[in-house]
């Protein structure tokens, strides 16, 4: 297969899609970008990119030998939740660091270099309609356009509105879960900065620095059943926020109270796909596995999704390099999913099991982290 030959449409301008797009047209692809927003709003606050992401960056280009806006991490420390007390530290992974990222920095990187590669981006275009024919594809706008395509790439997130096409109709779960998200100004520099995961019944709160050190990145995520609506995104009070974790002591109480504006997301899910591809349309990222922040890998898996998608066009056809492109990535995005799914449950441990999984990790000490080697030292560019 030629693939300069090929015109791409990518649904979604988020880190999939643009790594996505940036990697085809890197192989020759002309590739088009199509982003319903309006313009790339700063929302997401920040997110962790372990070594098997940043791995897949720097292959695209996207990122230097230095931090590119990145805050480095130099591991976890776990805490209690009533007294902030010292539980145990996860160090750096034995594959390379970690970086923390204000979602809008990451997103304007690959925005611009998606622009000196030849990549479009087309803001303000909602995907209405896509037709399939035997040997491609038109994706009709909401404007009327119609854009004719060898194949589309669907990285439109969790609630993928073209996720149906291939696996029907399908019901978001909800997880019981809701997080409150916030930033907040930061001047307590530390030589070397770490998150800080802090563990209570039903609810966990993580902080971290974004942009050398002067923000400060909240979630903290409560179990709860009282949920109404599917809202992503919606505007929360930050005294029911400190109500609802005012029995957290130490640190994450003083942070807590610094608070001026949060945002609530409520955890809804799909499974992952059955179908990720069908010879004209591919799911990528949140379109195709949906996972809980539990392991902090959803723009992990989304960067590698994108690199092995535009190389498996190496030698195949549409039909062939999007099936290849699928049996090469459902069973490890599936194995990562379930382990964000359990680590749901262990933060979040109650009663006995809860002291009885602290003296453990108090226990394994620095070797915590081994665990999860096989997540950071994948390469999906090897």
């Amino acid at each position: 297969m030629n693939v300069e030959s090929l015109k791409v449409g990518v649904v979604g301008a988020g880190i999939g899609g643009l790594a996505a797009a940036i990697a085809l047209r890197q192989k020759g692809a002309d590739v088009v970008v199509m982003e319903q927003a309006p313009e790339i709003a700063e929302v997401g606050a920040g997110l962790q990119i372990s070594a098997n992401g940043l791995t897949v960056l720097k292959a695209l280009g996207v990122l230097g030998d230095g931090p590119d806006m990145g805050q480095r991490s130099y591991g976890t420390i776990l805490r209690d939740y009533k007294s902030g007390r010292f539980i145990s530290r996860i160090g750096e992974p034995a594959a390379g660091p970690t970086y923390y990222y204000h979602r809008a920095d990451l997103i304007d990187l690959l925005l611009k270099f998606a622009g000196e590669v030849g990549v479009e981006v087309r803001l303000g275009s909602k995907v209405q309609e896509i037709n399939e024919h035997p040997e491609s594809a038109k994706i009709q706008l909401a404007t009327g356009d119609i854009l004719p395509v060898d194949f589309v790439v669907a990285a439109d997130g969790g609630r993928s509105a073209i996720r149906p096409i291939l696996n029907g109709e399908e019901i978001l779960g909800f997880t019981n879960q809701v997080a409150w998200r916030a930033t907040i100004p930061w001047d307590r520099v530390s030589k070397l900065p770490k998150a800080h995961l802090t563990m209570g019944p039903g609810r966990h709160v993580v902080t971290y620095p974004l942009r050398d050190q002067s923000l400060l990145n909240i979630v903290a995520i409560e179990e709860r059943s009282d949920w109404q609506g599917e809202g992503w995104r919606l505007k929360g009070d930050p005294n029911d926020l400190r109500a609802r974790f005012s029995d957290f002591g130490g640190k994450v109480n003083d942070v807590l109270q610094e608070v001026q504006d949060t945002y609530l997301w409520a955890l809804f899910l799909r499974p992952v796909a059955r179908k990720w591809q069908n010879g004209r349309v591919a799911l990528l990222g949140d379109a195709a596995h949906p996972t809980l922040p539990f392991m902090a890998q959803g723009a992990c898996l989304a960067l590698e999704d994108a690199w092995i998608l535009a190389r498996s066009f190496e030698g195949n056809d549409v039909a062939d390099a999007l099936s290849a492109y699928e049996v090469a990535r459902t069973a490890r995005a599936r194995k990562v999913v379930e382990l964000a799914s359990a680590n749901a449950r262990n933060f979040h441990l109650r009663g006995p099991a809860r002291i009885a999984a602290q003296m453990a990790l108090t226990a394994f000490g620095g070797r915590l982290g081994r665990r999860y080697d096989w997540i950071y030292s994948y390469d999906a560019t090897a």
